[in-house]
């Protein structure tokens, strides 16, 4: 008589494998609003906010609006110290694991001077062409001397700090950057003897890269803020006043953005300007609300390896990039800042100047700092023009709402060079490029996401696959 069990196991029991005992999956959320969809509600009810201050005279309303804006700047601004000397100099030791470090490091640097020269020759092009300081009903009057100004000494002197202290506490992130190359470099020289430093500055860039993923996460409520704070301070008339150079600024970033990078992705590149921008647009929105190229870096950094630029050359791409690649905010805003302050004032500019504007956007970029604003680097572009600082006080007024196109400009700029260097130099892993997509804040935050933990390449075909970490 046959039976249905073998020797050994009890009657009853199931000869098959045990299933594996699986943790019951936390529950999900029936539906997610999307990051960029959180933005847009938050840009329509800080401008329906803000009207609504400006028209009610409701001081409260505008105070709180204020606050929530300035809050989530300050939020930005008090990682930008740490987060600027921990990736640099994280960035510079990773290098040694990347064959021909100086030459990609010298390539990182031309493109970005041959960028900043088109997009300056833009904005010089469009001021030309639409004479944007005429008709605006502003005069010499209305301006005010800026309480920090810029200079050419001030920026060569300022490079090198008086104390390690100052730098963070002011917030001055030249200086950092200065203080981060030289740990960055004498840790290489140090070897081994600097791996526990070396470790310690890892973690603690990845710990503050968590917090700020948490900060960009308060990016809808930022925007609201400082939308609606910024319509109810200055209001449409003013706004009216500033059209053409508003719109001078948005024409000349946008040419940029959509003109400019496609057409060397396409050309130089070699690789699809659309693809591009779907994996590199989470950090371009972002920028375009926070108006910091810090405070994006890492959100920057996770698009740049998501398509397909090694980790080990993004990692020291990215950081660099942030604190002295500005399109927007040092190239074509000052060019037609200068000729807006120019006209004002009825100062003629000639030929000379012209150059001397290309010059300082090339050389000065680094004076912007990746912060809000480039209240710096337009009076570093004025008083080498010699025209009157007077002419900041003219263009604060408008800045907050010109930042965030030019932050936004600064910022794809950041992604571009990388991509074009990595595929230029046959290291752009192109299967990871080809299948990258965006991707939504929120869910990156979940999954751990940041610089120290960013999706590496995962296989595809690059120009040269063995080049590629895996």
């Amino acid at each position: 008589m046959s039976s249905n069990t073998s020797p050994g196991v009890p009657v009853g029991t199931s000869q098959e494998p045990s299933p594996r005992i699986r943790r019951n999956p936390l529950p999900r959320v029936p539906f997610r609003v999307p990051f960029w969809a959180q933005i847009l509600l938050g840009l329509v009810l800080g401008v329906l906010l803000g009207w609504v201050a400006r028209t009610t005279g409701a001081a409260w309303l505008g105070t709180t609006l204020d606050r929530v804006g300035g809050i989530f700047v300050q939020l930005l601004k008090l990682a930008v110290g740490p987060l600027v000397f921990l990736a640099i100099t994280v960035s510079i030791t990773n290098l040694r694991n990347v064959s021909n470090a100086a030459r990609l490091a010298t390539r990182t640097l031309l493109w970005f001077m041959a960028t900043s020269l088109i997009a300056v020759a833009i904005g010089l092009g469009i001021g030309l062409l639409t004479d944007p300081g005429a008709g605006t009903g502003l005069s010499p009057k209305d301006g005010a001397r800026p309480e920090n100004t810029g200079s050419w000494l001030d920026f060569l002197t300022g490079i090198i700090p008086t104390d390690v202290v100052t730098p963070f506490t002011e917030l001055k992130v030249l200086q950092i950057v200065f203080l981060a190359a030289v740990a960055g470099v004498a840790a290489l020289k140090l070897g081994e003897k600097a791996a526990p430093l070396l470790s310690f500055a890892e973690a603690a860039l990845a710990l503050l890269q968590k917090a700020l993923w948490w900060v960009i996460r308060l990016a809808p409520l930022g925007t609201l803020g400082l939308i609606g704070n910024a319509i109810n301070v200055y209001g449409w008339n003013l706004i009216g006043q500033y059209a053409t150079f508003t719109v001078d600024v948005y024409v000349g970033c946008l040419l940029v953005l959509f003109g400019v990078y496609p057409l060397l992705l396409a050309t130089v590149g070699r690789v699809s300007p659309v693809r591009f921008f779907r994996g590199a647009w989470p950090a371009i929105q972002l920028a375009f609300v926070s108006r910091s190229s810090v405070g994006t870096m890492p959100v920057t950094q996770k698009v740049t390896e998501r398509l397909g630029v090694p980790r080990e050359y993004a990692s020291f791409a990215v950081p660099f990039g942030a604190t002295t690649k500005m399109d927007g905010c040092a190239a074509v805003y000052p060019a037609l800042a200068a000729i807006f302050v120019a006209e004002i004032f009825g100062v003629s500019l000639g030929i000379g100047d012209y150059l001397l504007i290309a010059f300082v956007s090339v050389v000065g970029s680094a004076a912007t700092a990746g912060l809000t604003g480039a209240t710096v680097m337009t009076t570093l572009t004025l008083s080498t023009l010699g025209l009157p600082l007077e002419g900041v006080g003219l263009l604060l007024a408008i800045d907050p709402i010109l930042d965030m196109i030019r932050t936004a400009t600064n910022v794809a700029g950041q992604v571009v060079v990388p991509v074009l260097v990595a595929a230029r130099e046959r290291i752009l892993d192109l299967g990871t490029f080809n299948s990258a997509r965006s991707f939504d804040i929120g869910e990156a935050d979940e999954a751990g996401a940041g610089t120290g933990s960013a999706g590496r390449p995962r296989g595809g075909s690059g120009h040269d696959p063995a080049a590629v970490p895996a």
